[in-house]
């Protein structure tokens, strides 16, 4: 069969072309020939983006698990499988991104061994490995219908209970875990970022990244894969995002005035230039677009203001690890290209992968192959398909 080569494929050769370089390098000659992390800056852009943000980035999974099997709302059930497939592929690409930053990755399996219960990091660790494992064996029965084994699919129907319990246990203790690790280091993080309710902070915005990933993930899918894009649902997890945008914002408010930086907030600085790029694609720019109802019925509206929110708490997770750190330490982190180039690998390998498993499984619904009218407002703008569109062909 002859393989077209269309503009995104391409570029997403080249992407992986450029990120295969840059393992070899990485592991040929270390963390110090591929990245600018320093013994004052050990914890850099992979930690920044494809830890915080991609354990963040795949909370959509026990969002819509517990939304629809403890919270009994019926009508997201569509949407279980493709937000479990992408928080299962966030999960194994996280792994893989820690294989990167670790000094010596080979002995990643040593906190099985020599645990220590009073560590949080071992905390997370053991969280992610064992959430990981409860991930799979949620997803596998959508491997197990394809190849039509029903006894298999009876078995883990009988413990799925079980499955979603420990899955929103787990997720909710590394989530905001993740936060913990910095409440060691309040001489070093700066105000802005640092506050001892940084775990709660770190949870909240998880929970509101799943929603927005979600919106994302169904709207990409739709666009890219010719399916039925359900407005229902969209409206459903839209006015839910509004809710923990609003949550999110008076949370982070309440710690400002609480410790007294709103005034500081105010006045110009490098922090502070951050902070207001955070605050206005967290909560300024999408809480407007939201409050609005046309906006809700809109699915290239909602698409929009989620990737916005999105790109928000991606900023604030690269602020806390990056931004926060650098008044301390007395200069910028700039990562080299071939930290970015092996982010650019993992992110892509990702979309690739989700676009295979939505061909070759059954994700969604059979009747939801052919994509309908449903916006009720006239919209022009355009709904983007980058590398999920072409890669995985």
């Amino acid at each position: 069969m002859k393989i077209k080569f269309t503009f995104w494929r391409i570029v997403f050769l080249v992407i992986m072309a450029l990120g295969l370089y840059s393992t070899y390098v990485r592991y040929l000659h270390g963390l110090g020939a591929v990245s600018n992390m320093t013994d004052q800056f050990p914890w850099g852009f992979w930690i920044g983006f494809d830890c915080l943000c991609g354990v963040m980035l795949a909370a959509g999974g026990f969002c819509m698990v517990g939304a629809v099997y403890l919270f009994n709302v019926e009508s997201l059930h569509s949407v279980v499988r493709p937000a479990v497939l992408t928080a299962f592929l966030g999960y194994l690409l996280f792994i893989v991104g820690l294989l990167f930053d670790l000094g010596r990755p080979w002995y990643i399996w040593h906190q099985l061994i020599y645990m220590n219960p009073h560590s949080v990091m071992f905390e997370v660790g053991f969280c992610v490995m064992t959430y990981t494992a409860v991930l799979f064996f949620e997803f596998l029965p959508n491997v197990l219908e394809r190849l039509n084994l029903k006894t298999p699919i009876k078995w883990i129907h009988k413990v799925y209970p079980v499955l979603i319990v420990l899955g929103i246990l787990l997720s909710t203790l590394h989530q905001s875990s993740l936060g913990s690790l910095y409440l060691i280091m309040p001489s070093k993080l700066h105000p802005f970022w640092y506050s001892p309710a940084l775990p709660f902070f770190f949870f909240g915005s998880a929970m509101a990244v799943g929603l927005a990933m979600t919106i994302f993930e169904s709207t990409q899918s739709a666009k890219a894969l010719g399916r039925h894009l359900e407005l229902s649902v969209l409206v459903r997890l839209g006015g839910a995002l509004l809710v923990a945008l609003w949550v999110n914002a008076l949370l982070r408010f309440e710690d400002y005035f609480h410790r007294g930086l709103l005034r500081q907030i105010l006045q110009p600085s490098y922090e502070a230039y951050f902070l207001w790029l955070e605050l206005a694609l967290s909560f300024v720019i999408p809480i407007t677009l939201l409050s609005f109802k046309k906006v809700r019925l809109s699915p290239n509206w909602l698409y929009l203001a989620s990737v916005i929110s999105l790109f928000g708490f991606i900023t604030n997770r690269l602020n806390v690890s990056l931004i926060g750190f650098e008044t301390y330490v007395g200069h910028h982190y700039l990562p080299k290209w071939t930290e970015f180039s092996v982010t650019l690998m993992i992110v892509a390998l990702g979309f690739a992968l989700f676009r295979v498993a939505v061909q070759y499984l059954p994700i969604f619904p059979k009747d939801d192959l052919v994509v309908q009218s449903v916006t009720p407002v006239r919209s022009t703008m355009p709904i983007a398909a980058p590398v999920l569109e072409h890669a995985g062909d």
